[in-house]
């Protein structure tokens, strides 16, 4: 009953306590009333069309009756307190009167009550509505239209101020993504024009003067030193190279011998300027001059041959063609190039078979002695200035290493373009030894001998018998007696090349002309090799980070290898296929996974648990993108030290190709597969929107498997943590563990749990779409809103979907920029 005017009622005071603009409300059951309610300030809407009408009220009040049937009078179907938090606003709609029953259905809207039982609230039948007024009233034709109403319509939830804004700065930077991908286009077409047709050709010395080189040793301390001196074991530091100096022009090779320890290694990576932890002292210098512009183009191939398994020959060093040749030099000559790098190399019978791994992981490629001369043209393709190798033989038959000698002499004789060549060799052979013009032995990091090769050495130790040099035998092999010289060193040696390097590269104690002459061409003094002092010279820098190619350009060969690897190898696209096949099926029917119980609400529960199962899938099976980055991160180092690429560019395409091929087309598969055959929400939209959560989880758990497998070298200890931090999203996701139930302490971890948003996003999702309980009370059928429970159950809020949903893209946002800032700062060579 509705009272607008009290004065006009037959029972003035009484028809909703004689309040203007009332509404009061009574419910029977069995003929007893169980509940009353009163509202006040209603407005009313009629349409005069077709009858109908509705109202809208304000200050709903209601009172449970005590030890009624619905208000305590049976246990189980005591409504109390749902009963009495029937509050704030009330809508009545009420559709026209059927002439034949002289009644309407009517529907009551309160948020509980829009809980219980959907949008469209409480319905009845059979209703009869309007306000009761005195027959005088009538009789006069006064004019009862509610001038007050406002025609005010539930419109539904709307989307927060925070939400919106959250919208707009996603929209924002997809369109900054279109204008870098519009700029990117620019810069490549730009630099495809240039006009640099070819690389120039320069013929470039190095000398090095002084180098020293110094390592710290107190991270070497232990528990048990600090015990024992009570200062933390061994602090002090360690001269791994102490003040050495030589020199090699182009059209020269040079050999540096010494046993291991010597400090072979330091000295090719401080030539090569690779980052050394220690502190480097001394001078690396090259001639100035009109061959030279800018800093030199240095070569540098390490000790172990790290190279794409799954690409050919001649795609491995195309690829290094494409990304360190100049962008605007055609493809095509880039290919000619390659074929003819190949020929010159030997081996370009074997260019169309795959690299393949030493390891025996997977199928076995190339011989070790041809993956070394590929690893030797990956560099040579840039026609570098100064080339430097570590330990070119090492692992090599005698035959092998004889080809890469001989390579690598006529590499630094090449008629047209000689560059100098600088090897470190462990153990040569006789005939190896003799390919290398000049010599420089180490031992412990001093410099034994520096000057030319063949039987040299032998005639300097022989011209300085005081020394204490042991004497060589006619037909020993050079290089051992030298390695035997170089292993257990008299004092008298270092004493030797002490006085030798003093005179050599002090400013006040130049060497004469007949003494660098005579030096030059025997080395049978082995002063060091320093020109004088009237020549020009540059110092070095640490090379800085530019590359051949453009950030589009880089990132369209990296996808373009990307993809050779996956359709060569499906073994795991193919995995993430069938198990996002196989497990979809397990959530196709809720009784799979939930014993019914009889209690409908049950079967909701597992509907959630379905849900839930899909996010943890998702976050288990992204464990094998951290896997790809820990296979994939020694290559990459290997490519960077050498500016292939920017490490951006390496991530976006890594991302790519493992988001499209193993996160994208299962998440697709396995929802596909669950929706429908486990009868969610059919409405299209629902669906969309429940495939847009589990991609935007599937991109975060990536990443942040990235982060992981970036952050830590060891590859055990990032894939603990990643399962770890699976264990924790589960048990914070809101399914085992109500989130309103747990100890404050503890509370705001759930904050920091992607699952949690996806989750409730899910749920939202699901029961937004109008997902009903069915139960009885008391006989009486009652249809409960899947909302109400999903907040009794699990906490979760009605209208949060698209808060989740910026949430999860705050979470890719912060989980990429720590992917970027890791690689960019931490993952780079490190020696």
């Amino acid at each position: 009953m509705r009272t607008r005017q009290p004065s006009l009622t037959p029972l003035p005071n009484v028809t909703a306590f004689g309040e203007p603009n009332t509404v009061y409300a009574q419910l029977f059951y069995d003929g007893v009333e169980q509940f009353y309610c009163h509202a006040e300030t209603c407005s009313q809407e009629v349409n005069d069309a077709d009858g109908s009408a509705s109202w809208h009220c304000n200050n709903l009040h209601c009172t449970c009756r005590p030890n009624t049937t619905f208000c305590g009078g049976v246990p189980a179907s005591d409504l109390t307190v749902p009963i009495n938090g029937l509050v704030n606003t009330l809508d009545i709609d009420c559709a026209a009167v059927d002439p034949s029953s002289h009644s309407a259905p009517c529907t009551f809207k309160q948020e509980m009550l829009i809980n219980l039982f959907g949008d469209n609230g409480l319905p009845l039948n059979g209703c009869t509505f309007g306000e009761c007024v005195q027959q005088s009233v009538i009789d006069s034709g006064g004019n009862l239209t509610d001038t007050a109403s406002n025609g005010s319509t539930n419109s539904g939830p709307e989307l927060s101020g925070g939400v919106i804004a959250g919208l707009a700065v996603v929209g924002g930077l997809v369109l900054l993504a279109l204008l870098t991908l519009l700029w990117g286009l620019w810069m490549q077409r730009k630099a495809r024009l240039s006009g640099m047709k070819d690389i120039d050709r320069r013929k470039v010395a190095l000398e090095w003067i002084d180098l020293t080189y110094i390592v710290s040793t107190s991270h070497r301390s232990s528990l048990f030193g600090w015990f024992r001196n009570g200062q933390g074991g061994d602090t002090g530091d360690k001269t791994i190279l102490n003040a050495l100096s030589g020199r090699v022009d182009p059209g020269e090779m040079m050999a540096i011998l010494g046993p291991s320890g010597a400090g072979k290694t330091t000295l090719v990576e401080i030539l090569a300027g690779k980052s050394k932890s220690g502190v480097v002292t001394g001078q690396v210098l090259t001639p100035t001059g009109s061959d030279l512009q800018g800093a030199p183009r240095i070569g540098f191939v390490p000790q172990q041959d790290i190279l794409p398994p799954m690409l050919t020959v001649f795609e491995a060093l195309l690829f290094a063609a494409r990304l360190k040749l100049p962008e605007s030099i055609p493809d095509t000559e880039k290919s000619e190039r390659v074929n003819i790098l190949l020929e010159k190399l030997g081996i370009d019978k074997i260019k169309n078979t795959r690299i393949g791994t030493n390891s025996g992981e997977k199928a076995r490629g190339i011989s070790g002695g041809e993956m070394r001369r590929v690893s030797i043209g990956m560099e040579l393709i840039a026609a570098p200035d100064i080339l430097i190798l570590d330990e070119p033989t090492s692992g090599l038959d005698s035959v092998s290493a004889a080809r890469v000698a001989n390579l690598l002499r006529d590499i630094a004789h090449d008629p047209v373009n000689p560059i100098p060549v600088i090897a470190s060799i462990h153990q040569p052979s006789s005939q190896l030894y003799q390919q290398f013009d000049t010599i420089l032995v180490l031992s412990q990091g001093h410099a034994l001998y520096s000057g030319a090769g063949s039987m040299a050495p032998v005639h300097h130790f022989r011209a300085n018998a005081a020394s204490g040099a042991p004497p060589y035998h006619e037909g020993y092999n050079v290089a051992d007696y030298l390695l035997e010289v170089a292993s257990d060193p008299p004092v008298g040696l270092f004493d030797l090349s002490s006085h030798h390097r003093a005179r050599g590269s002090g400013s006040d104690a130049e060497p004469t002309e007949k003494e660098r002459e005579h030096t030059h061409k025997e080395g049978t003094e082995g002063l060091p090799r320093v020109s004088n002092g009237s020549a020009e010279y540059r110092a070095i820098a640490r090379p800085t980070r530019t590359y051949a190619t453009t950030f589009l350009t880089q990132f369209q060969y990296l996808c373009g290898r990307e993809w050779k690897i996956l359709r060569r190898d499906k073994s795991l696209f193919i995995t993430h296929l069938t198990v996002a096949s196989v497990l979809g099926v397990f959530c196709v029917d809720d009784r799979w996974l939930v014993l019914p119980n009889g209690r409908v609400y049950c079967r909701f529960q597992s509907r959630v648990g379905c849900l839930f199962f899909l996010g943890a899938l998702i976050a288990f099976s992204s464990l094998s993108a951290l896997y790809n980055i820990v296979e994939i991160r020694p290559l990459f180092l290997r490519e960077r030290s050498s500016t292939y690429y920017s490490p951006t560019s390496w991530l976006l395409s890594r991302f790519f190709f493992d988001m499209i091929p193993l996160r994208l087309i299962p998440t697709i598969i396995v929802s596909s597969v669950t929706y429908w055959m486990a009868g969610l929400s059919e409405h299209p939209a629902n669906f969309f929107k429940f495939l847009f959560v589990l991609v935007l989880y599937s991109m975060a758990m990536t990443l942040f498997n990235f982060l992981l497998g970036t952050l830590f070298q060891n590859g055990g200890i990032a894939i603990l943590l990643s399962a770890l931090t699976a264990l924790y999203q589960m048990t914070f996701a809101g399914f085992f563990v109500h989130l309103n139930s747990i100890p404050p302490v503890l509370r705001w971890l759930q904050w920091l749990c992607p699952l949690k948003y996806t989750l409730e996003a899910l749920s939202v999702n699901e029961v937004g779409s109008g997902l009903m309980i069915r139960d009885t009370l008391e006989g009486v059928p009652v249809n409960v809103s899947a909302s109400l429970i999903m907040n009794l159950l699990f906490g979760f809020g009605s209208n949060n979907y698209y808060r989740d949903v910026l949430v999860l893209f705050a979470f890719i946002a912060g989980f990429g920029l720590g992917v970027i800032g890791v690689v960019w700062l931490k993952v780079r060579e490190r020696r």
